[in-house]
């Protein structure tokens, strides 16, 4: 039987695409609760049925909002979060808010209705690895985060830990290395970068740009986590990667080569405060226990479409461009 699904921050980026995937490859009815802070995008959810898809605008601390909901709906896929790192070093407030206490709301909600529960989280939890260390993030890492932003997404997995654990709540929680793909916001380093070109802009690398993050599509997120809702044993956590290691230097040289340009027609700024060097994940668990495997085996053909993507939807992304660059441009970055 057809499902009744209600996914939090469902107008965000990845929370967007699994919305997408969702009534695309399957049967279920999808609601989207989402509060449509600047990073939520209504355009982001044109077209899909509606037969099978509604929104609602809302706040995941809302506790009469969420469990009116969680009373209509089996599952809940808990998407929504303040996301972006530079954001919380300006100011880590907001992410307390929605990723504790947003999370907190919703666990004493699926606890109340007995509802299933997939919370989604981050590798950065892990905190970072060397560049020279083999070493990759499994599910067994001890959490070591080092932003506001990754200590508010750690401390989300440990409630959801602790209410499995202590109310028998029926949870799952996924960390995923970094996402790409369409409906990703603009102040993020690969649509920065790709908008920039676009604009005529010189892509703007942090440092050295000696960074390395494990690059996953954001269609092989969505798959991933829509086979941990159908397959994953309740109080497991599961690691989401696709074996995509590429350091910050290559991924701007790639997207100039890709749109035709000279590799190095891009400007160093100052690197962020905290960065971390290198993110690694190791999805053995996944793939060996639920049968998962990537559909974008390719890191290249996957940022071609994506570049693709963002050229042919500019008037999604074009009013919040100015904005983005001003902010960055203050910092000297």
């Amino acid at each position: 039987m057809p499902r009744k699904l209600l996914v939090t921050g469902g107008a965000g980026f990845i929370g967007s695409n699994f919305v997408h995937h969702v009534l695309a490859h399957t049967d279920d009815h999808v609601t989207v609760l989402d509060k449509l802070t600047y990073a939520g995008n209504l355009a982001s959810l044109e077209g899909l049925p509606a037969d099978r898809f509604r929104f609602v605008q809302g706040d995941i601390a809302d506790a009469p909002v969420v469990n009116g909901l969680f009373e209509e709906v089996d599952a809940v896929v808990h998407y929504a979060a303040e996301s972006h790192n530079d954001n919380s070093l300006h100011d880590p407030r907001p992410f307390l808010d929605t990723n504790i206490i947003g999370t907190y709301t919703l666990l004493e909600a699926a606890r109340a209705h007995d509802r299933r529960f997939h919370h989604i989280s981050t590798d950065e939890v892990y905190g970072d690895l060397e560049l020279d260390d083999p070493a990759r993030f499994t599910e067994h890492t001890p959490y070591n985060p080092s932003s506001p932003y990754s200590s508010t997404k750690a401390g989300s997995d440990l409630l959801v830990r602790a209410w499995v654990r202590s109310f028998g709540v029926k949870a799952t929680i996924s960390n995923c290395s970094n996402n790409y793909g369409p409906y990703q916001h603009v102040e993020k380093f690969i649509p920065r970068q790709i908008t920039n070109v676009i604009r005529g802009i010189r892509p703007k690398l942090y440092g050295a740009g000696e960074n390395v993050r494990d690059w996953i599509h954001a269609d092989d997120h969505s798959s991933a986590v829509l086979t941990i809702l159908d397959k994953g044993e309740m109080g497991e956590t599961y690691l989401i990667g696709a074996d995509g290691e590429k350091n910050n230097k290559d991924v701007v040289e790639q997207i100039l080569t890709l749109v035709g340009k000279e590799p190095d027609a891009y400007d160093h700024v100052t690197d962020r405060a905290g960065h971390d060097m290198r993110y690694a994940i190791d999805s053995t668990k996944l793939r060996t226990e639920l049968g998962w495997a990537p559909s974008y085996g390719n890191f290249e053909a996957g940022l071609a479409a994506t570049i693709d993507w963002y050229r042919t939807n500019e008037a999604w992304w074009a009013a919040s461009k100015d904005g983005v660059e001003a902010f960055y441009a203050a910092k000297g970055q």
